[in-house]
């Protein structure tokens, strides 16, 4: 119980599981959150085992279960010393073509559910007055790429609530942030750009970013709270 623990959502895969791994092998104890129990517990397989680790099968965009995953967090572990909201989808569609369907999904997974893990952790922050939080946006916020209308805002949303962190935590000892990266070889990517228009050579691998996400997460970036960390493609 002396192992700080951390929340990572969308770890069943890409930088999620990148990240999970990294945390762990720096004694994290980690809770696996993700909507795919069997992806969640290979990762978990993968871990570390210096400390103890949670699987929690959730869908945060409800937010009924993305209380859950807090509430069940601390009952297990009595604290939680991060939060990384990796979970995210990224529907490619133009502005003529984003429908009802396209926005509620965009924004309920990637602004909404992370709002829901926030606010609800949030109490546990002020008591411990301690935590950070890393919201995994993307490069796409500053300068959209062509058809992520819906992705690009409601990731937007996302580096606001970096510096809202900052705003409010500053006086609690919580620290936020936001990071931006460019192409990162996923399975996300791959459903929207094949490598002929995405080449391998031009997308950053997810250990790159999750390098970015322990350096936060761990006190090594403090300086950096309530800012858009940019890590740009090669």
């Amino acid at each position: 119980m002396n192992h700080p623990v951390s929340i990572i959502t969308g770890a069943g895969s890409g930088i999620g599981a990148a990240c999970a791994r990294m945390l762990a092998a720096r004694g994290h104890s980690i809770v696996l959150v993700g909507r795919r129990a069997h992806a969640l517990h290979a990762v978990r397989a993968t871990l570390a085992t210096h400390a103890a680790h949670e699987v929690i099968a959730a869908d945060v965009s409800h937010c009924e279960s993305a209380y859950a995953v807090i509430d069940e967090t601390i009952a297990k572990f009595g604290r939680v010393d991060s939060l990384v909201l990796a979970a995210g989808v990224a529907p490619r569609a133009p502005i003529e073509a984003t429908t009802q369907a396209i926005l509620d999904e965009t924004f309920f997974t990637n602004t909404f559910g992370s709002a829901y893990l926030i606010t609800r952790v949030w109490p546990q922050l002020i008591k411990q007055q301690s935590g950070r939080i890393a919201l995994i946006s993307t490069l796409g916020t500053s300068d959209p790429f062509t058809g992520f209308f819906a992705y690009a805002a409601s990731k937007s949303a996302v580096d606001s609530f970096a510096r809202s962190i900052r705003a409010e935590g500053q006086s609690i000892g919580v620290h936020g942030f936001a990071i931006n990266p460019g192409c990162v070889e996923t399975a996300q990517l791959r459903r929207n750009f094949p490598e002929s228009m995405v080449p391998a050579a031009r997308a950053l691998p997810p250990e790159a970013i999750a390098e970015v996400v322990v350096a936060c997460v761990c006190g090594e970036r403090d300086q950096d709270s309530g800012s858009t960390i940019v890590v740009a493609s090669p």
